[in-house]
């Protein structure tokens, strides 16, 4: 489990509810993909970077608790001020931008959903404080 945890005040505001359908997360570990929906209909996909063996991503439905327009994030191991667009789901996990790995489609991190900054950017935008995400094999 990473310990990351949230220093930082949260950014609480909500973009404008959808009229398609409720926005919802996915985020399949087996593919390295998040997909961004509002009701069934797909909205956007991204390539990332979950969580090692080591460290691996936790599963289950979750929702966005705390946003982050930037998030320092650290652990005994590393220090990571900074990062972008962090958006905590569960406990110190979160989906955010990551600029110190391009290494996306690979487990890479210690737990959390590593999004490529631009990626991360649309996702923060759109998501907002109660999105639901789903994160599975």
């Amino acid at each position: 489990m990473p310990t990351e945890t949230p220093t930082e005040q949260p950014d609480i505001s909500q973009p404008n509810a959808a009229t398609g359908g409720e926005r919802w997360i996915e985020v399949v570990l087996s593919q390295q993909t998040l997909y961004a929906y509002e009701g069934d209909q797909l909205i956007n996909s991204f390539i990332i970077s979950s969580g090692t063996w080591m460290y691996p991503t936790v599963t289950g439905n979750f929702q966005i608790y705390a946003k982050y327009r930037y998030s320092t994030m650290a652990g005994p191991d590393y220090y990571l001020p900074n990062v972008p667009y962090a958006m905590y789901f569960y406990r110190g996990y979160a989906l955010h931008g990551t600029y110190w790995h391009n290494n996306f489609g690979t487990p890479m991190s210690h737990g959390c959903v590593n999004l490529r900054t631009d990626d991360a950017a649309w996702l923060y935008e759109w998501a907002s404080i109660g999105t639901l995400v789903n994160v599975h094999d």
